[in-house]
């Protein structure tokens, strides 16, 4: 069993998609679950979950109603306002959907501090009996506010987009090593191989040169608290879909069995609750 834990799907439009500047003119266009099931089908990815890319309901509905059509498609990370006063009765419709798996913001775009607010708190202590999980998009700047946001809930699942973006491409690594150890003592926190190629050297990168950050992270989560996220489309600025799972391929080749297949699949499976056999 192979999960791609984070990719995205979009209709591409300049004023929805305004981060996509000139150099990354490959990612001006629609990419569609159609497209995306014949790189699994190469990479042999057997379900994935995708992840908003617009901080809009109307996106996550769309989301939800595109795995409702397509098996391959086993959960969505959407996004909902979560410090809005109304969250309470957004998350009651929103969680009679089946395949709603967990929420996200996109924090990193936020000023700091974002993630000690009051009323986002409040929030995110809502999700509580709802076995939704919280994908946490920050970078490596951010890592110490996320930790204090991760011990506000203890009992909530977290999950850590793309290994908190290090400065891969400056090797400016030894603050994200520290704080990402630290994170990482919480029970309550899985970590997402994913979003690395384009933190690095989006031409210069090879798999040795993004090793030491994977070993980080597998020693201090452990393969039972790693899943592997593609984040296509986004990647194809760097790589291609395939080049990405070959290279995870290699990372996990000295591990046991139930090692990879913990990282390959068994993590998302349990994290996001995917009914996948």
């Amino acid at each position: 069993m192979r999960i791609d834990a984070h990719h995205h799907v979009w209709h591409y439009s300049a004023d929805e998609y305004g981060w996509i500047d000139e150099s990354m003119l490959v990612l001006r266009r629609d990419y569609l679950p159609a497209e995306l099931t014949a790189h699994c089908e190469a990479a042999r990815v057997n379900g994935t979950v995708m992840v908003q890319a617009r901080q809009t309901i109307e996106e996550t509905e769309w989301l939800l109603e595109l795995a409702d059509q397509d098996p391959l498609l086993r959960g969505v990370v959407g996004w909902a306002d979560i410090a809005d006063d109304d969250f309470a009765a957004t998350l009651e419709k929103l969680s009679t959907r089946r395949l709603l798996k967990g929420l996200r913001h996109v924090v990193q775009a936020e000023p700091e501090g974002f993630l000690d607010a009051v009323d986002f708190n409040r929030g995110i202590a809502g999700l509580k009996g709802t076995d939704l999980v919280y994908d946490i998009l920050i970078r490596s700047q951010q890592l110490q506010e996320a930790t204090r946001f991760v011990d506000r809930h203890p009992e909530q699942s977290f999950v850590l987009d793309h290994i908190a973006k290090p400065a891969i491409a400056t090797g400016d690594s030894a603050s994200w090593e520290k704080e990402i150890r630290e994170l990482a003592r919480r029970p309550n926190v899985s970590c997402k191989l994913s979003g690395m190629v384009t933190e690095a050297d989006w031409k210069l990168w090879t798999s040795d040169s993004l090793k030491p950050y994977f070993d980080v992270v597998l020693e201090t989560f452990g393969p039972e608290r790693l899943m592997v996220g593609s984040d296509w489309p986004v990647l194809n600025v760097a790589s291609s879909y395939e080049q990405w799972w070959k290279t995870i391929d290699g990372w996990l080749a000295p591990l046991s069995a139930d090692e990879r297949a913990a990282i390959e699949g068994d993590t998302a499976k349990r994290v996001y609750r995917l009914d996948i056999e």
